[in-house]
């Protein structure tokens, strides 16, 4: 079943591209991007499509943006539709540079004051192992400093040695299978393509034929936000989201804002949808505050200690059986897994004395209430699983 908004017979490109098009023809304009980009390719949701088009129409604005989104386009096998869906931005973005694979040291010299828009397919080839993202480990940089202004990157050039600054402000897609490392995902735009179902039907993609009908509108898209950056520069429009994924979307919906009709409420139910929907993703992040949760109901059990043995912490875990702890690793949660779980919470074990004279490993209290703090505050009114108040909700004071 095709997704509202896309048709299942082929249907033309809006006649009249390339005309000059006025401030208020924006939202006219976006439909019509919207429904050239359906005409070749099934996104996975409506708000898929509708990310899709005002990312391509930001791409315009470039020069007036303080953030530039990336576009992960993911899938989880080939034939998803992600090279097809790079062969339609491509034609539709503003100063396409599109590269199966590339070095630093090209991007560097390539991006100026109007940077082009970076399309990058067969990102898995780039980041799909561990031994190529650790070749590839500057580029990865690059394409994390360039999703905020004014992060150049330092290079020696010249015979002379002098330190150069390079700039790396860009709009970047990039597509593969599977996912692309866990800091390009967060400063992206995720779009999870899927292969189509029998009865989903798409036009076959035909570069003589359908290349001019998309550089129409591509040019028509310039045609309308060029003009209006100026205007895109100073908005600051009320964002749905907070943090990253605010400067993530914030020029989606500064399109969406200048376009008018109903293009601002659809860009702020698309981001909001899909925002939650990458929550819950990053498998490991979400791994490790779990493990912060169930360490607080640990410590509520045994009312709040300040310090918590390392045998009883993880006995308590691994004896939790709605938890993963059990399985963990091959003989369930150790000591040493728990170590590096906690590192990055910057909460280590330490040798402490118990009751008895004894020593003994084992976690204070205290070191959690800042994590805790961040990463899983307790909601008023929480309870256990019992049905108790947790004594260890929220940071002690």
């Amino acid at each position: 079943m095709a997704i509202p908004g896309q048709s299942q017979e082929p249907r033309p490109l809006a006649s009249g591209a390339g005309a000059p098009v006025s401030a208020s023809e924006g939202a006219t304009l976006l439909d019509e991007l919207r429904a050239a980009i359906a005409r070749y390719v099934i996104l996975p949701s409506s708000e898929a499509l509708t990310a899709v088009s005002l990312w391509v129409a930001a791409s315009h604005i470039q020069p007036a943006l303080q953030h530039a989104p990336r576009l992960a386009v993911v899938g989880p096998a080939k034939r998803c539709g992600k090279s097809r869906l790079l062969d339609v931005i491509t034609e539709t973005v503003r100063g396409p540079l599109i590269t199966v694979n590339t070095s630093p040291a090209v991007v560097f010299r390539a991006i100026g004051d109007d940077p082009p828009t970076l399309l990058v397919d067969e990102a898995d080839t780039i980041f799909g192992s561990i031994k190529a993202a650790e070749k590839n480990e500057e580029l990865r940089g690059l394409l994390n400093a360039g999703h905020q202004r004014n992060r150049p990157a330092l290079r020696i050039v010249g015979p002379e040695h002098k330190p150069q600054a390079f700039p790396t402000f860009a709009m970047a897609a990039l597509a593969g299978i599977g996912d692309l490392p866990d800091t390009v995902m967060d400063r992206a735009v995720v779009i999870r393509m899927q292969r189509r179902k029998d009865g989903e039907r798409v036009e076959q993609f035909r570069s003589r034929r359908d290349i001019p009908a998309l550089h129409a509108v591509r040019d028509r898209l310039a045609s309308w936000l060029r003009p209006q950056m100026d205007t895109a520069a100073v908005l600051m429009p009320t964002m749905p989201v907070q943090d990253r994924a605010a400067d993530t979307w914030e020029p989606l919906v500064i399109v969406a804002e200048l376009a008018g009709g109903d293009w601002p409420e659809r860009a702020r139910a698309a981001c909001v949808s899909m925002c939650a929907a990458e929550v819950g993703q990053d498998d490991e992040s979400n791994l490790k505050t779990r493990l912060l949760h169930d360490i607080r109901r640990a410590f509520a059990r045994r009312e709040d200690p300040e310090i918590l043995r390392t045998s009883d912490l993880l006995c308590d875990l691994v004896n939790d059986h709605e938890a993963p702890w059990a399985e963990y690793g091959a003989n369930g949660l150790s000591p040493r897994h728990l170590a590096l779980l906690l590192k990055g919470f910057g909460i280590k074990s330490a040798t402490h004395r118990f009751d008895g004279g004894r020593q003994a490993k084992g976690f204070a209290r205290a070191r959690f209430t800042d994590a805790w703090a961040r990463y899983c505050p307790e909601e008023p009114g929480a309870e256990n699983r019992d049905g108790s108040v947790p004594q260890g909700a929220g940071p002690h004071p």
